[in-house]
Protein backbone atom coordinates (compact mmCIF):
# COMPACT_ATOMS: atom_id res chain seq x y z
CA UNK A 1 0.00 0.00 0.00
CA UNK A 2 2.65 2.42 1.07
CA UNK A 3 4.59 1.91 -2.50
CA UNK A 4 1.70 2.18 -4.40
CA UNK A 5 0.73 5.36 -2.69
CA UNK A 6 4.73 6.81 -2.92
CA UNK A 7 4.16 5.76 -6.64
CA UNK A 8 0.41 7.36 -7.29
CA UNK A 9 2.24 10.15 -5.08
CA UNK A 10 5.38 10.84 -7.66
CA UNK A 11 3.35 10.26 -10.70
CA UNK A 12 0.80 13.03 -9.62
CA UNK A 13 3.70 15.56 -9.01
CA UNK A 14 4.86 14.81 -12.45
CA UNK A 15 1.64 15.03 -14.08
CA UNK A 16 1.49 18.59 -12.25
CA UNK A 17 4.78 19.85 -13.14
CA UNK A 18 4.85 19.16 -17.40
CA UNK A 19 1.80 21.45 -17.56
CA UNK A 20 4.20 24.09 -16.43
CA UNK A 21 7.32 23.17 -18.15
CA UNK A 22 5.42 23.33 -21.66
CA UNK A 23 3.74 26.42 -20.92
CA UNK A 24 7.50 27.99 -19.82
CA UNK A 25 9.16 26.32 -23.29
CA UNK A 26 6.18 28.39 -24.95
CA UNK A 27 6.55 31.14 -23.23
CA UNK A 28 10.49 31.50 -23.68
CA UNK A 29 10.50 30.73 -27.13
CA UNK A 30 7.21 32.99 -27.82
CA UNK A 31 9.19 35.72 -26.42
CA UNK A 32 12.55 35.07 -28.02
CA UNK A 33 11.13 34.64 -31.06
CA UNK A 34 9.22 38.56 -30.43
CA UNK A 35 12.45 39.45 -29.26
CA UNK A 36 14.43 38.75 -32.54
CA UNK A 37 12.06 39.86 -34.76
CA UNK A 38 12.22 42.83 -32.98
CA UNK A 39 15.62 43.47 -33.74
CA UNK A 40 15.14 42.73 -37.06
CA UNK A 41 12.51 45.13 -37.94
CA UNK A 42 15.23 47.64 -35.92
CA UNK A 43 17.89 46.19 -38.27
CA UNK A 44 15.71 46.52 -41.04
CA UNK A 45 14.58 49.98 -40.67
CA UNK A 46 18.04 51.49 -39.76
CA UNK A 47 19.44 49.85 -42.83
CA UNK A 48 16.66 50.72 -45.27
CA UNK A 49 16.50 54.72 -43.29
CA UNK A 50 20.35 54.89 -44.35
CA UNK A 51 19.80 53.81 -47.90
CA UNK A 52 16.70 56.03 -48.17
CA UNK A 53 18.76 59.22 -46.83
CA UNK A 54 22.07 57.92 -48.59
CA UNK A 55 19.94 57.91 -51.91
CA UNK A 56 18.37 61.63 -51.12
CA UNK A 57 21.76 62.82 -50.86
CA UNK A 58 22.65 61.04 -54.00
CA UNK A 59 19.51 62.51 -55.91
CA UNK A 60 21.18 66.13 -54.67
CA UNK A 61 24.61 65.83 -55.60
CA UNK A 62 23.32 64.17 -59.04
CA UNK A 63 20.92 67.19 -59.72
CA UNK A 64 23.55 70.00 -58.14
CA UNK A 65 26.02 68.38 -60.32
CA UNK A 66 24.14 68.98 -63.37
CA UNK A 67 22.63 71.99 -62.79
CA UNK A 68 26.22 73.64 -62.30
CA UNK A 69 27.37 71.95 -65.48
CA UNK A 70 24.47 73.64 -67.22
CA UNK A 71 25.56 76.84 -65.48
CA UNK A 72 25.04 78.87 -68.49
CA UNK A 73 21.13 78.10 -68.63
CA UNK A 74 19.49 81.35 -69.80
CA UNK A 75 16.90 79.86 -66.63
CA UNK A 76 16.28 81.62 -63.06
CA UNK A 77 16.16 80.20 -60.23
CA UNK A 78 13.87 80.67 -57.55
CA UNK A 79 13.92 80.50 -53.94
CA UNK A 80 10.96 77.81 -52.07
CA UNK A 81 9.94 81.20 -50.34
CA UNK A 82 9.54 82.77 -53.61
CA UNK A 83 7.48 79.82 -55.27
CA UNK A 84 5.22 79.70 -51.85
CA UNK A 85 4.94 83.64 -52.52
CA UNK A 86 4.15 83.56 -56.46
CA UNK A 87 1.46 80.60 -55.82
CA UNK A 88 -0.01 82.28 -52.55
CA UNK A 89 1.03 79.33 -50.49
CA UNK A 90 -0.18 76.78 -53.63
CA UNK A 91 -3.46 78.42 -53.34
CA UNK A 92 -4.99 77.42 -56.27
CA UNK A 93 -4.29 74.13 -57.43
CA UNK A 94 -4.65 73.53 -61.66
CA UNK A 95 -3.87 69.68 -61.48
CA UNK A 96 -2.38 66.86 -60.01
CA UNK A 97 -0.46 63.35 -61.25
CA UNK A 98 2.38 61.05 -60.79
CA UNK A 99 4.86 63.64 -60.67
CA UNK A 100 3.36 66.36 -58.37
CA UNK A 101 0.60 69.21 -58.29
CA UNK A 102 0.65 71.79 -60.48
CA UNK A 103 -0.67 75.19 -59.33
CA UNK A 104 -1.58 78.75 -61.04
CA UNK A 105 1.04 81.86 -59.75
CA UNK A 106 1.43 85.08 -60.22
CA UNK A 107 5.67 86.71 -60.74
CA UNK A 108 6.61 89.90 -59.48
CA UNK A 109 6.30 91.29 -62.90
CA UNK A 110 2.25 90.07 -62.94
CA UNK A 111 2.65 87.15 -65.66
CA UNK A 112 0.80 84.35 -64.70
CA UNK A 113 2.88 81.08 -64.25
CA UNK A 114 2.03 77.39 -63.54
CA UNK A 115 3.98 76.02 -61.05
CA UNK A 116 4.90 71.98 -61.00
CA UNK A 117 5.84 71.09 -57.56
CA UNK A 118 7.60 68.03 -57.81
CA UNK A 119 7.35 64.46 -55.17
CA UNK A 120 10.39 63.84 -53.41
CA UNK A 121 12.33 62.49 -56.80
CA UNK A 122 13.21 59.06 -57.56
CA UNK A 123 16.01 57.39 -59.96
CA UNK A 124 18.40 59.52 -59.16
CA UNK A 125 16.27 63.32 -59.68
CA UNK A 126 15.80 61.86 -63.59
CA UNK A 127 12.48 63.64 -63.86
CA UNK A 128 13.83 67.21 -62.90
CA UNK A 129 17.01 66.91 -64.78
CA UNK A 130 15.11 65.45 -67.86
CA UNK A 131 12.82 68.52 -67.85
CA UNK A 132 15.23 71.22 -67.28
CA UNK A 133 17.83 69.68 -69.87
CA UNK A 134 15.02 68.95 -72.56
CA UNK A 135 13.29 72.08 -72.22
CA UNK A 136 16.31 74.36 -71.67
CA UNK A 137 17.26 73.04 -74.99
CA UNK A 138 14.16 74.25 -76.80
CA UNK A 139 12.59 77.33 -78.37
CA UNK A 140 9.39 76.75 -80.47
CA UNK A 141 5.91 77.94 -80.89
CA UNK A 142 4.30 74.59 -79.75
CA UNK A 143 6.80 73.86 -77.16
CA UNK A 144 5.79 75.21 -73.76
CA UNK A 145 8.27 77.82 -72.30
CA UNK A 146 10.12 76.91 -69.04
CA UNK A 147 10.65 80.51 -67.10
CA UNK A 148 12.69 79.33 -64.20
CA UNK A 149 12.82 76.66 -61.76
CA UNK A 150 13.39 76.20 -58.07
CA UNK A 151 16.00 73.72 -56.09
CA UNK A 152 16.32 74.11 -53.00
CA UNK A 153 17.33 71.19 -50.35
CA UNK A 154 14.36 68.90 -51.03
CA UNK A 155 12.02 71.35 -52.79
CA UNK A 156 12.07 71.10 -56.47
CA UNK A 157 9.90 72.92 -58.87
CA UNK A 158 9.34 73.78 -62.70
CA UNK A 159 8.16 77.28 -63.47
CA UNK A 160 6.35 77.43 -67.06
CA UNK A 161 3.94 80.19 -68.70
CA UNK A 162 0.33 79.67 -67.90
CA UNK A 163 -1.92 78.53 -70.32
CA UNK A 164 -5.26 79.57 -70.09
CA UNK A 165 -6.91 76.68 -71.57
CA UNK A 166 -5.31 73.92 -70.06
CA UNK A 167 -5.20 70.86 -71.19
CA UNK A 168 -6.44 69.30 -74.87
CA UNK A 169 -7.98 66.57 -72.65
CA UNK A 170 -10.72 68.48 -70.99
CA UNK A 171 -11.78 69.51 -74.73
CA UNK A 172 -11.86 65.71 -76.25
CA UNK A 173 -14.08 63.77 -73.26
CA UNK A 174 -14.40 65.26 -69.17
CA UNK A 175 -15.23 62.20 -67.86
CA UNK A 176 -16.35 63.51 -64.64
CA UNK A 177 -19.25 65.48 -66.05
CA UNK A 178 -19.92 63.43 -68.91
CA UNK A 179 -20.09 65.85 -71.22
CA UNK A 180 -17.91 65.84 -74.43
CA UNK A 181 -16.55 69.79 -75.04
CA UNK A 182 -15.86 68.98 -78.97
CA UNK A 183 -14.00 71.63 -80.34
CA UNK A 184 -14.37 72.92 -84.37
CA UNK A 185 -13.05 70.25 -86.58
CA UNK A 186 -10.85 73.58 -88.00
CA UNK A 187 -9.25 73.56 -84.56
CA UNK A 188 -8.86 70.34 -84.06
CA UNK A 189 -6.64 69.69 -87.59
CA UNK A 190 -4.75 72.90 -86.32
CA UNK A 191 -4.02 71.28 -83.06
CA UNK A 192 -2.85 68.28 -84.31
CA UNK A 193 -0.45 69.82 -86.60
CA UNK A 194 1.02 72.01 -84.62
CA UNK A 195 1.81 69.22 -82.01
CA UNK A 196 3.12 67.44 -85.21
CA UNK A 197 5.03 70.66 -85.62
CA UNK A 198 6.36 70.98 -82.28
CA UNK A 199 6.96 66.91 -82.14
CA UNK A 200 9.31 67.58 -85.55
CA UNK A 201 11.32 69.98 -83.93
CA UNK A 202 12.15 67.95 -81.14
CA UNK A 203 13.25 65.12 -83.37
CA UNK A 204 14.63 66.68 -86.18
CA UNK A 205 14.91 70.55 -84.99
CA UNK A 206 17.67 70.88 -81.90
CA UNK A 207 20.85 70.04 -81.96
CA UNK A 208 20.19 66.68 -79.61
CA UNK A 209 17.09 64.72 -80.54
CA UNK A 210 14.31 64.36 -77.95
CA UNK A 211 12.20 61.35 -77.80
CA UNK A 212 9.50 62.72 -75.34
CA UNK A 213 7.83 59.07 -74.63
CA UNK A 214 4.42 60.37 -73.01
CA UNK A 215 2.54 62.26 -75.36
CA UNK A 216 -1.32 62.48 -74.51
CA UNK A 217 -3.89 64.77 -74.17
CA UNK A 218 -3.06 65.69 -71.02
CA UNK A 219 0.47 66.65 -71.93
CA UNK A 220 -0.91 69.34 -74.52
CA UNK A 221 -1.54 72.52 -73.28
CA UNK A 222 -3.72 75.31 -75.21
CA UNK A 223 -2.86 78.75 -74.85
CA UNK A 224 -5.59 81.69 -75.52
CA UNK A 225 -5.87 80.84 -79.34
CA UNK A 226 -5.66 77.08 -79.07
CA UNK A 227 -1.90 76.82 -80.22
CA UNK A 228 -0.86 73.76 -78.94
CA UNK A 229 2.12 73.26 -76.42
CA UNK A 230 4.04 69.89 -75.86
CA UNK A 231 4.60 69.74 -71.93
CA UNK A 232 5.84 67.19 -69.18
CA UNK A 233 9.23 66.00 -70.31
CA UNK A 234 10.11 64.17 -67.27
CA UNK A 235 10.46 60.40 -69.13
CA UNK A 236 12.25 61.94 -72.26
CA UNK A 237 15.67 60.64 -73.56
CA UNK A 238 18.27 62.93 -75.36
CA UNK A 239 19.94 61.12 -77.68
CA UNK A 240 22.24 61.78 -80.72
CA UNK A 241 20.49 62.87 -83.78
CA UNK A 242 22.54 60.23 -85.91
CA UNK A 243 20.80 57.05 -83.37
CA UNK A 244 17.79 55.70 -84.86
CA UNK A 245 17.32 53.29 -82.00
CA UNK A 246 18.06 53.87 -78.64
CA UNK A 247 17.99 51.75 -75.44
CA UNK A 248 15.56 51.71 -72.60
CA UNK A 249 15.97 50.60 -69.06
CA UNK A 250 12.48 49.94 -68.51
CA UNK A 251 9.24 50.61 -69.83
CA UNK A 252 8.31 54.28 -69.92
CA UNK A 253 5.03 56.39 -70.92
CA UNK A 254 1.26 56.25 -69.97
CA UNK A 255 -0.81 52.70 -70.59
CA UNK A 256 -2.77 53.45 -73.66
CA UNK A 257 -0.21 55.64 -75.48
CA UNK A 258 2.33 53.45 -75.18
CA UNK A 259 4.01 52.29 -78.37
CA UNK A 260 3.98 48.14 -78.21
CA UNK A 261 7.82 47.93 -78.93
CA UNK A 262 8.56 50.18 -75.86
CA UNK A 263 7.05 46.27 -73.96
CA UNK A 264 8.02 43.98 -76.15
CA UNK A 265 11.51 44.40 -77.79
CA UNK A 266 10.80 41.78 -80.69
CA UNK A 267 8.14 44.03 -82.28
CA UNK A 268 11.23 46.42 -83.24
CA UNK A 269 13.73 49.25 -81.55
CA UNK A 270 11.98 52.11 -79.75
CA UNK A 271 13.20 55.50 -81.61
CA UNK A 272 11.18 58.62 -82.62
CA UNK A 273 9.20 56.17 -84.31
CA UNK A 274 7.04 55.16 -80.80
CA UNK A 275 6.27 59.18 -80.22
CA UNK A 276 4.58 58.82 -83.42
CA UNK A 277 2.42 56.02 -82.07
CA UNK A 278 1.54 57.94 -79.31
CA UNK A 279 0.81 60.92 -81.40
CA UNK A 280 -1.51 58.79 -83.80
CA UNK A 281 -3.80 57.20 -80.45
CA UNK A 282 -4.03 60.76 -79.25
CA UNK A 283 -5.88 62.21 -82.66
CA UNK A 284 -7.86 58.94 -83.03
CA UNK A 285 -8.82 60.03 -79.55
CA UNK A 286 -9.57 64.10 -80.66
CA UNK A 287 -11.91 62.70 -83.50
CA UNK A 288 -14.07 60.33 -81.61
CA UNK A 289 -14.33 62.44 -78.77
CA UNK A 290 -13.33 59.80 -76.23
CA UNK A 291 -10.73 57.30 -75.24
CA UNK A 292 -10.11 54.42 -77.94
CA UNK A 293 -11.34 51.87 -75.63
CA UNK A 294 -13.16 52.87 -72.41
CA UNK A 295 -12.34 51.05 -69.08
CA UNK A 296 -15.41 52.06 -67.47
CA UNK A 297 -17.69 50.49 -69.94
CA UNK A 298 -19.29 47.04 -69.53
CA UNK A 299 -17.17 44.57 -72.14
CA UNK A 300 -20.44 43.57 -73.98
CA UNK A 301 -20.79 46.95 -75.04
CA UNK A 302 -17.34 47.84 -75.34
CA UNK A 303 -16.25 48.84 -79.13
CA UNK A 304 -12.37 49.23 -80.49
CA UNK A 305 -12.61 52.85 -82.02
CA UNK A 306 -9.48 52.10 -84.42
CA UNK A 307 -11.39 48.88 -85.16
CA UNK A 308 -14.86 50.44 -85.95
CA UNK A 309 -13.94 53.94 -87.58
CA UNK A 310 -11.45 51.84 -90.05
CA UNK A 311 -14.63 49.60 -91.08
CA UNK A 312 -16.65 52.59 -91.99
CA UNK A 313 -13.98 54.34 -93.88
CA UNK A 314 -12.67 51.21 -95.92
CA UNK A 315 -16.54 50.71 -96.88
CA UNK A 316 -17.38 54.49 -97.34
CA UNK A 317 -19.98 54.40 -94.47
CA UNK A 318 -20.96 57.84 -92.59
CA UNK A 319 -18.81 58.48 -89.66
CA UNK A 320 -21.00 59.46 -87.43
CA UNK A 321 -18.91 62.01 -85.11
CA UNK A 322 -20.48 64.72 -84.09
CA UNK A 323 -19.91 68.39 -85.36
CA UNK A 324 -19.53 67.77 -88.91
CA UNK A 325 -21.65 70.06 -90.50
CA UNK A 326 -19.89 71.10 -93.67
CA UNK A 327 -18.03 68.38 -96.49
CA UNK A 328 -14.57 70.63 -95.37
CA UNK A 329 -15.37 69.22 -92.11
CA UNK A 330 -15.87 65.88 -93.32
CA UNK A 331 -12.82 65.99 -95.30
CA UNK A 332 -10.21 66.95 -92.12
CA UNK A 333 -11.98 64.54 -89.89
CA UNK A 334 -11.30 61.52 -92.41
CA UNK A 335 -7.25 62.82 -93.09
CA UNK A 336 -6.61 62.73 -89.61
CA UNK A 337 -8.06 59.27 -89.37
CA UNK A 338 -5.89 58.10 -91.70
CA UNK A 339 -2.66 59.94 -90.97
CA UNK A 340 -3.67 58.47 -87.47
CA UNK A 341 -4.32 54.81 -88.57
CA UNK A 342 -0.69 54.98 -90.34
CA UNK A 343 1.16 55.70 -87.21
CA UNK A 344 -0.41 53.23 -84.85
CA UNK A 345 0.73 50.66 -86.82
CA UNK A 346 2.70 47.80 -84.41
CA UNK A 347 5.57 47.59 -87.00
CA UNK A 348 7.39 50.90 -86.21
CA UNK A 349 8.80 50.48 -89.78
CA UNK A 350 5.37 50.76 -91.23
CA UNK A 351 4.48 54.19 -89.30
CA UNK A 352 5.52 57.42 -90.62
CA UNK A 353 7.81 59.84 -89.41
CA UNK A 354 6.50 62.67 -87.98
CA UNK A 355 7.91 64.83 -90.91
CA UNK A 356 5.64 62.73 -92.90
CA UNK A 357 2.80 63.08 -90.67
CA UNK A 358 3.06 66.95 -91.53
CA UNK A 359 3.31 66.18 -95.37
CA UNK A 360 0.40 63.64 -95.03
CA UNK A 361 -1.96 66.68 -92.90
CA UNK A 362 -0.97 69.43 -95.13
CA UNK A 363 -1.55 67.19 -98.53
CA UNK A 364 -5.25 66.62 -100.51
CA UNK A 365 -7.46 63.62 -99.04
CA UNK A 366 -7.27 61.88 -102.53
CA UNK A 367 -3.42 61.36 -102.06
CA UNK A 368 -3.59 59.38 -98.89
CA UNK A 369 -3.51 55.86 -98.92
CA UNK A 370 -5.65 53.44 -96.63
CA UNK A 371 -3.64 51.99 -94.21
CA UNK A 372 -3.11 48.19 -93.63
CA UNK A 373 -6.03 47.33 -90.75
CA UNK A 374 -5.42 47.74 -87.11
CA UNK A 375 -4.34 45.26 -84.91
CA UNK A 376 -6.26 42.07 -84.27
CA UNK A 377 -8.70 43.29 -86.98
CA UNK A 378 -9.91 40.13 -89.12
CA UNK A 379 -10.39 40.77 -92.22
CA UNK A 380 -12.64 37.64 -92.62
CA UNK A 381 -15.36 38.55 -90.62
CA UNK A 382 -18.78 39.59 -92.07
CA UNK A 383 -21.12 42.20 -91.02
CA UNK A 384 -23.21 39.60 -89.14
CA UNK A 385 -20.49 38.66 -86.68
CA UNK A 386 -19.60 41.81 -86.24
CA UNK A 387 -21.15 41.85 -82.46
CA UNK A 388 -19.83 38.33 -81.59
CA UNK A 389 -16.38 39.99 -82.56
CA UNK A 390 -16.50 43.58 -81.55
CA UNK A 391 -16.46 41.74 -78.29
CA UNK A 392 -13.77 39.25 -78.89
CA UNK A 393 -11.43 41.76 -79.86
CA UNK A 394 -12.54 43.90 -76.69
CA UNK A 395 -11.89 41.13 -74.39
CA UNK A 396 -9.06 40.14 -75.88
CA UNK A 397 -7.45 44.23 -76.37
CA UNK A 398 -8.80 44.53 -72.39
CA UNK A 399 -6.28 41.51 -71.31
CA UNK A 400 -3.59 42.75 -73.83
CA UNK A 401 -3.56 45.40 -71.85
CA UNK A 402 -3.91 44.30 -68.62
CA UNK A 403 -0.67 42.23 -68.84
CA UNK A 404 0.94 45.35 -70.20
CA UNK A 405 -0.02 47.36 -67.67
CA UNK A 406 1.67 44.38 -65.27
CA UNK A 407 4.38 44.18 -66.99
CA UNK A 408 5.01 47.88 -67.01
CA UNK A 409 4.18 48.12 -63.35
CA UNK A 410 6.84 45.53 -62.10
CA UNK A 411 9.56 46.98 -64.73
CA UNK A 412 9.22 50.14 -63.29
CA UNK A 413 9.38 48.66 -59.36
CA UNK A 414 12.09 46.84 -59.72
CA UNK A 415 14.07 50.04 -61.41
CA UNK A 416 13.24 51.95 -58.21
CA UNK A 417 14.71 48.88 -55.98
Amino acid sequence: MYLVSCKTSATSKIDNYLPICVLTAVVTSSIGGIAMLVLLFLYLRKKCSFIFWKRKGEDYRNVKAFLKSRGSLALRKYSYSEVKKMTEYFKNKLGQGGYGSVYKGKLHTGSLVAVKVLKESKGGGEEFINEVASISRTSHINIVSLVGFCFEGQHRALIYDFMPNGSLEKFIYDAKCGTNHQLGWHTLYNISLGIARGLEYLHRGCNTRILHFDIKPHNILLDEDFCPKISDFGLAKLCNNKESVVSLLGARGTIGYIAPEIVCKNIGGVSHKSDVYSYGVMVLEMVGGRKNVDEVIDCTSEIYFPHWIYKQIEQKKELGLTGIVEEEDKKLAEKMILVSLWCIQTDPSSRPSISMVIEMLQGELESLQMPPKPFLYSSSVSDSDMPTTTYMISRLERSIRYHINYIWQISSLLLKL
